[in-house]
């Protein structure tokens, strides 16, 4: 698909890219991994911890739209831009996975969506307005930290939700590719009063997001 090159149009994108990720409309191009998994046999205790992980990684991928979108806004390089989009088109599949799986288990969204996507909107104008590269080891550190958070969820997920371990090893990998890619690019590592900034940042989301 081709992108809007002018500026008034790639921020009307940017502004309906937003509205349908809070709104839901996100569709996923690839079809879930849970597709392909038999049906879970989970305990009502098991349902709401999985329920609270999966709102936790829906509010993280918000995140991740509203990030992307605005480092693809401010993006100097078309090739950089083009990058970060096609990665938050792969973060839109994990939206809607999550959001999927969230209501087979009968849970709900984070209240604070619309928080979690315009603050991190913000944080991706300013990790771009930096340059290409150091918005690129954003990216990269970025998903170094998801990457950590995914592996403690599929440890803490109960042991029989099948559907939900599917989608976020599916995740983890992306993740993980979006990092490689992103260093292989330019990308450069943020100073480490940076990384420890958004590390505080991601668990403040993950704490909050797991209860509302």
């Amino acid at each position: 698909m081709q992108q809007p090159s002018s500026w008034s149009d790639r921020l009307i994108a940017t502004l309906d890219e937003g509205l349908r990720a809070l709104g839901g409309a996100a569709a996923a191009v690839r079809p879930s991994p849970a597709e392909a998994v038999l049906a879970d046999d989970l305990g009502a205790a098991e349902r709401r911890t999985s329920a609270a992980l999966l709102r936790v990684n829906h509010a993280g991928e918000l995140a991740a739209q509203g990030l992307y979108s605005g480092q693809a806004l401010l993006a100097r390089a078309s090739a950089t831009r083009e990058q970060l989009r096609a990665a938050a088109r792969e973060e839109s599949d994990h939206l809607a996975w999550c959001a999927a799986r969230l209501d087979e288990l009968g849970g709900h969204a984070s209240v604070l969506s619309p928080l979690w996507y315009a603050g991190s909107f913000c944080i991706g104008l300013l990790a771009a307005s930096v340059g290409d590269q150091q918005s690129l080891g954003f990216v990269a550190e970025t998903e170094r930290q998801v990457e950590a958070h995914l592996d403690d969820h599929l440890r803490r997920l109960p042991a029989n939700d099948h559907k939900s371990r599917a989608i976020l090893q599916r995740m983890a990998a992306d993740e993980s590719h979006h990092g490689t890619m992103a260093s292989l690019a330019g990308g450069t590592d943020p100073p480490l009063p940076v990384r420890r900034c958004m590390g505080l940042g991601g668990e403040l989301l993950r704490r909050i997001a797991a209860l509302v």
